[in-house]
């Protein structure tokens, strides 16, 4: 049976994005990060005992594209409101949070997209000092996407924004740390919405500035040590960026207790294994083992034409050849890949009941149940320009860190 996977050691600060279909959750979690925060999607379904797990220090609910006004549709659950941590609600997220505690929420005559005028009134901790304009200013251009508005607020809250046809465009309650924001902070096209964000990390919910790169190699390199011990492990390694990066990353933290193992399936782009050894072992001096597999692989995938289907094929003749160098060497324990987070979301595995799968991930959905390996990925955690920062700072060089992505199963599925 496959083993426990090891991933990155969190930091005790964290925050919980609860995802309602939002086209901009990932983008939401991003931000937080750009805070230096560490945050991790789960769908708003998720169970609350593992939510309390979780043990957030602040929670934000995503916008999605359902609407409140129906009789059923999707609610946070009543104990998220209650955690005692501070609550976000972005554009559905406020709405969700306005409908289940007690306020009005209708499909409006005028729906409001993109660029929206806000005036801001009075003054709130989470909107005081945001946007370009002076500390005197009274007005936001912010990003509105929204067919329904709040009407009535609940007991307790108080309307900090308006616009033109959203008469609350930001609430807030203060003596419970929930807040409502109807336009979207995350886009780039919301003035000074990047400021509104890091006052809710840093003054709503006191979170420090800790999930930097060069702390998240520390944690790391200590708890690859630490978790590793005396034993041996091998990478899959197929050139891109994540298992470069996580090659460099295990090479600094165990050395010569890493073997690499880079498998030609016939897939890959031109030169491809003449220019992963050049890059790994001349500039990284790790030690790799090429294995050449261009048969198996055809053989494997003739007549298939599903690409999910070949997806889990390539992904399970990966795995098998992998366990077979682990046999040919000694003390293997660890089987290491450099998946990355949204991997796991677009392989429906981030802590959610209804997820849809976007596509099989080759690390994340191929793996069989008889492996013998434990999983080490140190990189799940991380979004792809973490990755890269990681890259960087761990010395790598350009062409290895910003070499356009290249996925696992290669030309299989083109």
């Amino acid at each position: 049976m496959v083993a426990d996977t090891h991933t990155l050691e969190l930091p005790t600060e964290r925050i919980l994005v609860l995802d309602f279909g939002s086209q901009y959750t990932q983008l939401i979690a991003r931000r937080v990060r750009e805070c230096g925060v560490y945050s991790a999607i789960y769908s708003y379904d998720t169970p609350v005992d593992l939510i309390f797990k979780f043990k957030p220090t602040g929670v934000i609910l995503s916008g999605g594209p359902a609407t409140v006004t129906e009789e059923f549709t999707a609610r946070v659950a009543p104990e998220v409101l209650n955690l005692g941590v501070p609550v976000l609600g972005i554009c559905y997220g406020m709405q969700t949070i306005v409908a289940q505690l007690g306020g009005q929420v209708e499909n409006a005559l005028v729906h409001e997209y993109g660029h929206t005028e806000m005036n801001l009134i009075g003054t709130s901790e989470l909107l005081t000092d945001t946007g370009p304009a002076s500390e005197a200013s009274t007005t936001m251009n912010v990003w509105m996407s929204h067919g329904d508005r709040v009407i009535e607020m609940p007991l307790g809250f108080e309307s900090i924004a308006e616009s033109a046809a959203s008469p609350y465009a930001a609430i807030a309650d203060t003596s419970r740390h929930l807040y409502g924001l109807q336009f979207h902070p995350e886009v780039t096209h919301t003035e000074g919405g990047k400021e509104i964000l890091q006052r809710f990390l840093h003054v709503i919910c006191g979170c420090s500035s800790d999930w930097q790169t060069g702390s998240i190699i520390d944690a790391q390199i200590d708890s690859i040590k630490q978790t590793v011990g005396t034993g041996r492990v091998i990478l899959a390694l197929s050139g891109g960026v994540d298992s470069s990066v996580c090659a460099a990353l295990l090479h600094r933290a165990i050395g010569e207790q890493l073997t690499c193992i880079f498998v030609d399936n016939g897939l890959l782009r031109l030169n491809e294994a003449q220019i992963v050894r050049k890059n790994m072992v001349e500039k990284l001096g790790v030690d790799i083992v090429t294995v050449k597999a261009e048969d198996r692989f055809f053989t494997a995938l003739s007549g298939v034409s599903d690409p999910e289907e070949k997806r889990k094929i390539i992904g399970r003749e990966f795995i098998e050849i992998f366990q077979e160098e682990a046999r040919e060497l000694q003390n293997i324990k660890w089987l290491a890949q450099g998946t990355i987070y949204p991997d796991v979301i677009e392989s429906a595995g981030a802590h959610t009941q209804k997820a849809k799968v976007i596509k099989s991930h080759h690390n994340v959905g191929g793996l069989p149940d008889s492996m013998h390996l434990q999983l080490l990925e140190p990189l799940r955690e991380l979004f792809k320009d973490e990755v890269r920062e990681v890259g960087v700072e761990l010395g790598l060089p350009p062409e290895i860190v910003y070499r356009h992505p290249f996925p696992g199963p290669g030309l299989g599925v083109r």
